[in-house]
């Protein structure tokens, strides 16, 4: 009889997405460990989704402090899936252990950090992790900084505004990358735009140094 651990181990993707679906139609908590190690190292974006879909259906009392501990692991997509997943799963009481992977080393696990904390944050808590947010405006790629300026928006107007009018006082890029978020703020539909914007600002930027090269 073959098992769900055999079918990830050796399936193709598509057997391995049925697989996790299965299990996900049919929650079992025996799956529990399977599931979660694999979402450390499955390649296929799909089934990575499927088995957070299958995770989140077991007992969250089960499951949480069962994906925690990957928060720690070495490889980034451990952290980043352990992230994702309890974003989903809602419990406001992971928060801090969120949180701690707001200054990760990859540049992914930041980004999904950024999304599960503003799940997550409790009312009280916006405004500063709005300003812990805040600090990384400007930096990274089109990716990057479209990612913060999502995460921004979500916490809300009233927390992020102050934030974003405080940035006015910084470098060039930082005041680029407010005055994006603030269009974001008021126009949920601008993120393409914005991207596209951004794409050509750098295209322009980089003619430029060349040219002076």
């Amino acid at each position: 009889m073959t098992t769900l651990s055999d079918v990830l181990a050796t399936g193709t993707a598509s057997a391995r997405l049925r697989a996790v679906m299965a299990a996900g139609t049919t929650p079992d908590p025996a799956d529990l460990d399977v599931l979660v190690e694999q979402c450390a190292v499955e390649p296929d974006f799909q089934v990575r989704e499927m088995l957070t879909w299958a995770l989140i259906r077991l007992p969250a009392e089960r499951v949480v402090p069962r994906v925690l501990p990957e928060l720690e692991r070495q490889e980034a997509q451990a952290r980043s899936q352990a992230l994702h997943t309890l974003s989903k799963i809602g419990d406001g009481s992971v928060y801090p252990q969120v949180t701690e992977r707001l200054g990760d080393i990859d540049p992914g696990v930041v980004r999904t950090a950024w999304r599960a904390a503003v799940v997550l944050v409790p009312d009280d808590g916006r405004a500063d992790l709005a300003r812990r947010l805040a600090v990384q405006l400007g930096q990274g790629d089109r990716e990057t900084r479209l990612a913060l300026s999502r995460a921004l928006v979500g916490l809300g107007a009233d927390v992020v505004e102050p934030v974003l009018e405080d940035a006015a006082g910084r470098s060039e890029a930082v005041r680029t990358h407010a005055a994006d978020t603030v269009r974001l703020l008021h126009d949920p539909s601008a993120g393409s735009s914005l991207a596209l914007e951004r794409a050509r600002r750098e295209v322009a930027l980089g003619r430029t140094r060349s040219a002076k090269g």
